[in-house]
């Protein structure tokens, strides 16, 4: 129940802050981008479309949502509190997942992609990565600027080689690494077993690091600002 209540004060906070206005708007300006493009780019552009900002939203707003949790001191009434930290991140990664699915099937759609269920499990796996990847930084940081400055390793070793290797450019033992793993799903194709695996494994180290991020942030002092 406190998962569900986490989960629905989550949206409510979003659509407070015109998450849902912002990602309606993108959605248009992504589709007709797609349209426009000739009919044998769009799979390809589509994929970078959604691994780049609704399956990685969780990067870039994770930031600027803890700052201003902390500026009210959020996290200290929820250290108060019976809800548990894994709660807290379970309903932070469940609510942007669901902003980033019902976007990915719309660009999936538009572009004609054939395989929809795995585009939405590849941006499912995804955006929980990139989502408990900001939950882990922005636990730690007290700025805005910090934030931007310490997700600029996060992009680059989540964002280039993923693109490469949907280009066909990496070397192909790098099938198995997470972020590629995903890239060949949000793009369609149905990776290996073991890419899963590793992907899955991936994204339960970095579970088990939010947790112990957001529990030390929770048992700290200070605020954040913006």
């Amino acid at each position: 129940m406190r998962v569900k209540a986490m989960f629905l004060a989550d949206m409510r906070f979003q659509a407070r802050y015109g998450f849902y206005f912002l990602y309606a708007v993108l959605t248009v300006v992504y589709g007709m981008v797609l349209y426009a493009l000739p009919e044998g780019w769009r799979e390809k552009a589509a994929a970078i479309l959604i691994f780049s900002d609704p399956a990685s939203m969780g990067l870039f707003f994770m930031g600027a949502i803890v700052l201003l949790e902390k500026s009210q001191r959020t996290p200290w009434a929820f250290a108060a509190s019976p809800v548990r930290p894994m709660e807290y991140v379970i309903g932070k990664v469940g609510s942007l997942s669901a902003v980033s699915l019902a976007v990915a099937a719309v660009l999936a759609l538009t572009a004609g992609v054939g395989n929809l269920p795995m585009v939405l499990l590849g941006t499912a796996m995804a955006g929980g990565m990139f989502t408990l990847s900001g939950i882990v930084v922005a636990a730690k940081i007290s700025s805005l600027n910090q934030f931007i400055l310490w997700t600029v390793p996060v992009e680059v070793v989540g964002f280039v080689p993923a693109v490469l290797h949907l280009f066909g450019i990496t070397p192909d033992w790098l099938r198995y690494y997470p972020v590629n793993v995903c890239m060949e799903m949000v793009s369609g194709a149905v990776p290996s077993p073991a890419g899963i695996f590793v992907a899955a494994a991936w994204t339960a180290v970095l579970l088990r690091l939010s947790g112990q991020a957001v529990l030390a942030m929770w048992g700290s002092g200070g605020g954040g600002k913006l």
